[in-house]
């Protein structure tokens, strides 16, 4: 069970979704923005196809997603954005992934650093952490609201590899490269994820005390209200007790 997830999902139900609404808006389009470096037409670059779908699933404007891909092949001003993944540690050793967009590099290493700092975590090398993770499709769905078995007839047929069950929600999960066949499956099926991205599973968690899990909860937020990350991924269980806080 993914640990960073079931909180995450929480956040969502507590309304945090809607009120950085524009934040995600932000991150979509400058996703998009990198994707369309490498052709700003969909049927022959996948990883457009995979923001453009990741971006529908947040409700991102068709205009900014036009915006974005111009953005993207330089046709209009603002493309000048490079993306890097950072590596760390949070308090207990806890493996940190902050995936970053940024047109200045240089302040945003000397921000995630300080973050970091402050957290009581540190910055790594590269490669330090990135191996305990694998990239793959990632969709949320509300437990209330739909059935393991809705969700299992419609992700076997396209791609889905596991479902896994986060107590008041499911997490579909599925390689990067079905991410866009099952998301347009979903949505054909009538099928509402309350979030879906691709994104860095942890392949194992590490279980933290309470103490250790709102310190990791505060650096978590800290470094997603960067306006320079994209995500932030870490290989924590909370326990039910920080988790009910929530």
């Amino acid at each position: 069970m993914s640990g960073h997830s079931k909180w995450k999902t929480i956040k969502y139900r507590k309304g945090a979704k809607d009120a950085k609404r524009g934040k995600e808006f932000t991150r979509a389009a400058k996703e998009i923005i990198i994707a369309a470096k490498g052709g700003g037409n969909p049927d022959y670059n996948s990883r457009l196809r995979t923001a453009i779908a990741a971006a529908k699933a947040v409700n991102l404007p068709k205009d900014r997603i036009d915006a974005a891909i111009r953005k993207g092949t330089g046709e209009e001003a603002g493309g000048d954005i490079s993306e890097i993944m950072y590596e760390g540690y949070g308090p207990n050793g806890v493996a940190v992934l902050v995936d970053t967009a940024t047109d200045n590099r240089n302040r945003t290493v000397a921000e995630i650093r300080h973050i970091f700092q402050k957290g009581g975590g540190q910055m790594g090398e590269s490669g330090s952490v990135a191996w305990m993770f694998d990239r793959k499709g990632v969709f949320s769905f509300d437990r209330a609201a739909h059935t393991e078995d809705q969700l299992m007839e419609i992700g076997l047929e396209h791609g889905a590899e596991d479902i896994v069950d986060n107590g008041d929600s499911w997490e579909v999960q599925c390689q990067q490269g079905d991410f866009e066949p099952l998301s347009a499956a979903f949505e054909a099926a009538g099928l509402k994820p309350e979030s879906a991205e691709v994104g860095m599973v942890p392949q194992n968690n590490i279980a933290v005390d309470a103490e250790t899990g709102r310190k990791l909860l505060r650096l978590v937020e800290a470094l997603e209200d960067n306006d320079d990350v994209q995500n932030v991924y870490a290989n924590f269980d909370l326990p039910e007790e920080v988790l009910a806080e929530m």
